[in-house]
């Protein structure tokens, strides 16, 4: 049976697969919220109904990854993905909700999401654009764009008071450690929970130095239902056009989320109907969560990196923890107690596992051969994409619009820039 949880159909029993389920859930719950917490705060909506959208963002996230995982037709990869709230499009949302409100950003979200979801259930004609060597491209600036996030939340969080604080290294650097000991000296069933064992044990470390907050449990009631169309959807055409292109942005990381896992816990090449059905899923689902609320939903990297690194990905145990996040948005007591991580024992967990995400891109480059077209296409675009968008002010000259993809979006430019290089270079000639 435990031999099973490294095969995507295996029969893993219920008690066996729950610790799986909920180490994907620690491993993304509190970036799934964020983006609604910042919302919320910047766009003027009160407590009560930040508290919905928080309830309900835990549930679109347990849907689309249960879809995800189970298809619905076409729409769903059949991989164990898991899905929540993306970062991707948190600026453009912004700056619609707090100029022409939210109703017409969730009209946005809405629409957007059926064209991505319709551009999905038509691969053949757009994946013959992104072959493997763009694929591996894209993968490895994802596990690059994702090290600042893991390096913030082992200083205990971007912005927070404390960052960098003595307390948040001692933390951050006990759950690594235990995360890489039972990784590389335990085997079987217990190395692949070494990032559950190494969060509990940083939870209990920073519970004895002060660091856990528990306040956010007071006045939280026992069930909570998720509430319909919070806003009244309005749409408007320059949102929608502004919303759309950032939805073309995020199929990409969709796209080299579902390569990388391929990759990296699977061993083989992405099919393309699994490429097309991922942003199907994407998309579609994106749609229903414009209807409780939320901003869109998209792949996350960091789940696929805990799959790399741990060698899980059957189906069964990646779907507990979609059910858990389910249960966490009806019961708000269950999400309000995962709020309480500290995000320096996060960082401690995430280091390593966004490390294999570069990995997996790496190991798909070699399956691609190192050509001197390869190199090219390779070299521009992670030189490009990776150092442009650390440089402050360098898209300035640019349009709003383009800054708000291209300028801080390392992963965008890198897809961009790939995919055009290998259409113009000249095919290498066979001897």
């Amino acid at each position: 049976m435990k031999g099973n949880l490294y095969q995507l159909d295996g029969r893993v029993p219920l008690v066996q697969a729950v610790p799986f389920g909920l180490q994907h859930v620690l491993a993304m719950f509190v970036a799934n919220i964020t983006p609604i917490i910042i919302l919320a705060n910047v766009a003027g909506i009160d407590s009560a109904v930040s508290a919905i959208l928080i309830q309900n963002c835990m549930i679109i996230a347990g849907i689309g990854t249960l879809i995800q995982i189970f298809p619905i037709w076409r729409i769903g990869s059949r991989l164990p993905i898991v899905m929540g709230i993306s970062f991707t499009f948190l600026s453009t949302s912004i700056a619609i909700a707090t100029t022409q409100g939210m109703g017409v950003l969730m009209g946005a979200v809405i629409l957007g999401g059926i064209l991505e979801g319709l551009l999905g259930l038509f691969p053949r004609y757009w994946t013959k654009l992104i072959p493997h060597i763009v694929a591996a491209t894209v993968v490895t600036a994802i596990g690059f764009s994702l090290l600042p996030i893991g390096a913030n939340s082992f200083a205990g969080g971007q912005g927070a008071a404390d960052f960098g604080a003595a307390h948040n290294w001692i933390v951050g650097a006990f759950t690594l450690l235990v995360c890489l000991t039972f990784q590389i000296f335990s085997k079987g069933f217990v190395r692949s929970l070494s990032v559950l064992i190494g969060l509990i044990a940083g939870y209990i470390l920073s519970l004895c130095m002060g660091m856990v907050d528990f306040s956010g449990l007071q006045n939280v009631g026992f069930v909570s239902l998720p509430n319909f169309m919070p806003f009244k959807p309005e749409f408007e055409v320059g949102a929608f056009i502004s919303i759309l292109t950032i939805y073309m942005v995020s199929a990409t990381e969709t796209i080299g989320d579902t390569s990388a896992l391929c990759s990296g816990a699977l061993y083989r090449t992405i099919h393309k109907r699994e490429m097309g059905a991922a942003v199907a899923c994407d998309g579609f689902v994106s749609s229903i969560a414009g209807l409780f609320g939320c901003t869109p939903i998209t792949s996350f990297s960091q789940n696929v990196g805990l799959a790399a690194m741990s060698g899980v990905v059957n189906r069964f145990a990646i779907a507990t923890g979609a059910c858990i996040m389910i249960l966490g948005g009806i019961f708000p007591a269950v999400g309000t107690i995962l709020t309480t991580i500290p995000q320096a024992v996060l960082g401690g967990c995430t280091i390593m596992m966004f490390g294999s995400i570069m990995f997996a891109g790496f190991r798909m480059m070699a399956n691609c051969g190192f050509s001197d077209r390869n190199m090219i296409i390779v070299a521009l675009s992670l030189s490009i994409g990776l150092g442009f968008t650390q440089s402050a002010g360098l898209f300035s000259i640019f349009p709003k619009m383009i800054q708000t993809i291209f300028a801080e979006n390392c992963v965008a430019v890198v897809f961009l820039l790939a995919v055009i290089l290998n259409l113009i270079l000249p095919k290498e000639r066979k001897a």
